[in-house]
């Protein structure tokens, strides 16, 4: 009889391994060593052509990162996992894993800004071309596919504007045409969403985010197939984008804690929404739905949420300018709520936010572990007459 599958949050807290008997310490050991000794003159150059041996050379990886890459491919249901020094190093080696020099990539229409950077600025300079989808509709995708295809490119939920993907019905056509999705789904966390198991080949995050959890380490996350994976990690090894071990340690053991944040998170982001939905001074609120295939593959959508209120720029910089509880602050994820204008953060000129939907006048509100009377209370005196 087999096993049953342990629930995430024992996988996020023992990992693999069963819990240990014997002596030794409970929390992972930190390790900042930049280099190992060998125990021969030829265990280098072996070790050297691994991937991501953990007691090397640090550019090539670390005993910390390694626990953390286990601790992750265990939550992502992932042959293998990559920790890196940032979410853009993850999605830049995911793209570098899937596309050729030559090949076509096509972008959902709303992405981080770097990313968009990145496609319009340097991968051209390789030989690869994007196209962007129109929407967000499987069709949308398919629409936008060449005969160079390689790769889909897909943020799930989208920052700021919260759109979501049928992810089921994304992998299924992208198998279908021969292309790779690769979905950054650092806004859903892998408790909310497990992308590969919905025929995603690779899933990135920013672990900065919510998989650290308390604004105090950088990093990114590369997950999927044991062959993708060593791609992304031979880019990685040779640009550098490396996790600091004490960077890794901290996101290891925030995800310790994943569930029980984001359990909470979700609940006030909920609440948060309603609260403003129902408020006279708010023209429009962005966060996802759940209804019909979008229920059935997430279980929440995490934190962010987008607002615009009536009044235009002149309301929205009197009511952040008003906000206690919500710090004027880039990022997202942490246990404190956070709020910024996506539009000047982005510097994206008017005729590309038009494109977005993205508004001037659009707030971004990065929802954390507050009370959540007390946020909407918040919420309330910044909006006040």
């Amino acid at each position: 009889m087999s096993r049953r599958t342990r629930g995430f949050s024992t996988r996020a807290i023992h990992g693999l391994a069963d819990a240990a008997r014997g002596a030794g310490p409970v929390a992972t050991v930190l390790d900042p060593s930049t280099t190992w000794r060998w125990s021969d003159v030829d265990a280098g150059p072996a070790m050297g052509a691994e991937v991501g041996p953990p007691e090397f050379y640090r550019r090539y990886g670390s005993p910390n990162a390694a626990a953390l890459e286990s601790r992750l491919a265990e939550l992502e249901g992932a042959e293998r996992a990559l920790a890196v020094g940032s979410g853009m190093v993850a999605n830049t080696a995911a793209l570098m894993a899937v596309l050729p020099a030559g090949g076509h990539l096509v972008c959902g229409r709303t992405v981080y800004g770097e990313v968009a950077n990145f496609l319009g600025g340097l991968a051209p300079r390789l030989g690869i071309t994007t196209s962007w989808a129109a929407g967000w509709s499987v069709d949308d995708f398919e629409a936008s596919l060449r005969p160079e295809t390689r790769a889909i490119f897909v943020e799930t939920p989208a920052n700021p504007t919260l759109d979501v993907v049928d992810l089921a019905a994304l992998g299924a056509m992208a198998e279908r045409r021969g292309v790779a999705v690769v979905c950054d789904a650092t806004l859903a966390t892998p408790y909310n969403v497990q992308p590969l198991r919905h025929g995603c080949a690779l899933v990135t995050h920013s672990a900065t985010k919510y998989l650290g959890g308390h604004s105090d380490a950088m990093g990114g996350v590369v997950a999927g197939s044991a062959e993708l994976v060593t791609r992304a990690w031979q880019f990685v090894r040779v640009t550098g984008g490396v996790i600091a071990p004490f960077d890794a340690w901290l996101i290891e053991r925030g995800l310790r804690t994943l569930a029980l944040r984001m359990d909470r998170i979700d609940a006030n982001a909920r609440a948060v929404v309603e609260h403003l939905r129902a408020h006279p001074a708010v023209a429009r609120v962005w966060y996802p739905r759940s209804e019909g295939a979008i229920a059935e593959q997430y279980r929440g959508f995490g934190g962010v949420l987008s607002v615009a209120l009536h009044g235009g720029v002149p309301a929205a910089r009197r009511f952040v300018g008003r906000l206690r509880l919500f710090s004027l602050a880039t990022s997202l994820g942490g246990v404190e709520s956070l709020v910024q204008f996506p539009a000047s953060m982005a510097r994206i000129p008017p005729s590309e936010r038009a494109r977005l939907g993205v508004p001037e006048h659009m707030i971004r509100l990065a929802v954390g572990c507050e009370d959540a009377v007390d946020l909407c209370d918040d919420l309330d005196a910044a909006l006040a007459d």
